[in-house]
């Protein structure tokens, strides 16, 4: 990454190369074999609102329900907490809000045998505006971060300078976006689009400029959205082959249109090969970036002998968050080489997340925020079972189904964003299902809710505190759920995205005892008086070498326990099923395999 496209700031060195979001390498240092996070995040409760005194009290409430024995241990101070620019270049708390200072407030939850947890960003500013975001103070934000002994570190992705990302400049469209691409020389060998200039993955447009025909849209998906499925092809790019007589440099011409629109920018990635073992030929702003004209840029790229595939791209969405995030780890690790600090990336799922953010973070948002209308101080906010846009439990669940191959002990955890059990807009029914939905996908399970709303044994605290259900979770064996039937599809269950709530859906998850967790969910608003059923033999053909052990599989007697009631019996034979279900509910079981 040139430092003109850093503004200034220093790049990480180049035997580490992090930015590259393709090269299978994991940062050094990052710790691996951890479960979900657990606890309660402000933002959901009080917005911006949040201060000491209402922190101290949902502490407070934890230890009084026992939640933390159930593993609700992070308490994670949310947007609003620090003053709106820094002192002599330093965070430093609101001393209305917080006037005893993070420290203090760390050393009482610690005091309480619970973890602290706060949050930035890797922009100029935060999301609500305060002008402390990390980026270029990342070395002194870590640092601060490890005197006051935080546990759990959540980023955001507002105000970032080299995307064009809720908040920012349109025209930083311009790196993320390769130009308009009609044709490209390699000595003297010309290769146009749409004839030898070819296209892979998916996204790309053809546009006609005067006479001649562009490839537009170069680049990744934004997946901040609902719009697309996030399994597959994430982005576009161009390529063509040659047959290379002799190593060495060559000159190679692209014939082009610069921009700083959505679909047409200025930077350009020219990649010789392909997969983890490809090598970066050029990586840069092409031309005259001032320019909106056709022009041709040579540039001189270092050829391997024989037959090659030469890429032309822009991973920079992708690339340039990667970088940032890692620069900000870095500096924890640099402060602190031995911490523990949780690190839960938050770029809304904007840069396709699931392709690389195992390099760096324990968890990573999927999609914008599950909730707009956050509460505050005696208003419980609102939330809604679904929603055209990001702000629905189904919204967030519909995606992060069919992501469990991204997820893994060895890598981390799919986030669909914290938790609105016990906010209003959502019924019992729709509160059991998304306590459900999270814990079989192996997402954190950050409560949002205003604690003082829950009183032990009530409704709410029955199903924020249901142990069984919170055991699949937490399971050692670290294994998301798979989608083994949808109601709506004939094949490919487990991989296709469906947005259509009037469905039943079956999940699977292998267990690290053996058994398996099975859950019946009906999305829609409507009882679904249909029998619905999985075989043994297709959760084994979904779940292949995942199952721990092969007394499942071997068995043919089962111990069936409902988590919601509790209730055990047996069953002979290999058909699981349900034979109604009631609107937005489940019906969620263990199936242990008897001797």
């Amino acid at each position: 990454m040139k430092n003109s496209s850093l503004e200034g700031l220093d790049r990480i060195p180049e035997d580490h190369r992090y930015d590259r979001f393709d090269d299978g390498q994991v940062l050094y240092g990052k710790k691996q074999g951890r479960l979900p996070a657990m606890g309660w995040n402000s933002w959901n409760a009080f917005g911006s609102g949040n201060t000491e005194a209402l922190t101290k009290a949902m502490a407070d409430k934890i230890k009084e329900l026992s939640l933390d024995e159930l593993g609700y241990k992070y308490l994670v101070l949310d947007d609003g907490c620090y003053k709106d620019e820094r002192i002599d270049g330093r965070l430093s708390n609101n001393e209305e809000k917080f006037p005893g200072g993070f420290k203090a407030l760390a050393d009482y939850i610690h005091g309480k045998g619970l973890k602290f947890g706060m949050y930035n960003d890797i922009g100029t500013n935060l999301c609500a505006g305060a002008a402390v975001g990390t980026c270029g103070h990342e070395k002194e934000d870590a640092e601060a971060y490890v005197s006051w002994d935080v546990d759990f570190l959540k980023v955001d992705n507002c105000y970032y300078l080299w995307d064009n990302a809720t908040f920012s400049k349109e025209e930083n469209a311009k790196y993320v976006y390769a130009p308009a691409v009609t044709k490209v020389t390699l000595q003297g060998e010309s290769f146009e689009a749409g004839i030898d200039l070819a296209t892979a993955g998916s996204g790309i447009k053809t546009e006609k400029i005067g006479d001649e025909t562009f490839f537009t849209f170069i680049g990744t998906f934004d997946g901040t959205g609902p719009a697309q499925t996030p399994v597959g092809p994430e982005s576009g790019e161009l390529f063509f082959d040659v047959d290379v007589p002799e190593a060495g440099e060559y000159e190679l011409t692209v014939r082009h249109i610069n921009g700083k629109k959505i679909g047409m920018g200025s930077w350009l990635q020219i990649a010789e090969g392909e997969g983890a073992g490809s090598r970066i030929l050029f990586d840069d702003f092409l031309g005259d970036t001032d320019s909106d004209k056709v022009q041709e840029t040579t540039v001189k790229v270092s050829l391997t002998r024989g037959k090659s595939r030469i890429r032309l791209m822009n991973h920079r969405r992708q690339e340039n968050t990667l970088y940032s995030y890692a620069r900000l780890k870095e500096g924890l690790l640099e402060a602190a080489p031995d911490n523990e600090i949780i690190y839960s990336l938050c770029e809304w799922g904007k840069t396709q997340p699931q392709n690389w953010a195992k390099k760096v973070g324990d968890s990573w948002r999927i999609l914008n925020d599950i909730t707009f209308n956050v509460g505050s101080d005696g208003n419980p906010g609102k939330a809604a079972w679904t929603s055209d846009y990001t702000t629905g439990v189904t919204s967030q669940y519909n995606k992060c189904v069919v992501m469990d191959e991204f997820a893994g002990l060895d890598k981390g955890w799919n986030d669909p964003d914290m938790m609105v059990i016990g906010m209003d807009g959502l019924n019992d029914a729709q509160n059991r299902t998304h306590m459900v939905m999270w814990c079989m996908m192996n997402s954190p399970l950050m409560l949002g809710l205003d604690l003082r709303r829950v009183n032990k044994g009530d409704g709410l605290y029955n199903i924020i505190a249901n142990k069984k259900l919170i055991e699949l979770n937490q399971d050692s064996l670290g294994v998301q759920a798979k989608r083994v039937y949808c109601s709506l599809l004939k094949e490919a269950a487990d991989k296709e995205y469906v947005t259509n709530n009037d469905r039943v859906d079956i999940l699977a998850k292998p267990l690290s005892d053996g058994s398996v967790a099975l859950s019946f969910i009906n999305l829609s608003d409507e009882a679904k008086e249909d029998s619905y059923s999985v075989t043994k033999e297709e959760i084994l053909k979904a779940l292949k070498d995942k199952l721990y052990g092969d007394s499942f599989e071997k068995s043919g007697n089962y111990e069936i326990e409902d988590l919601w009631t509790g209730e055990v019996r047996d069953l002979d034979g290999e058909v699981f099923k349900v034979d109604r279900l009631e609107a937005f509910d489940n019906v969620t079981i263990r199936v242990i395999p008897k001797a």
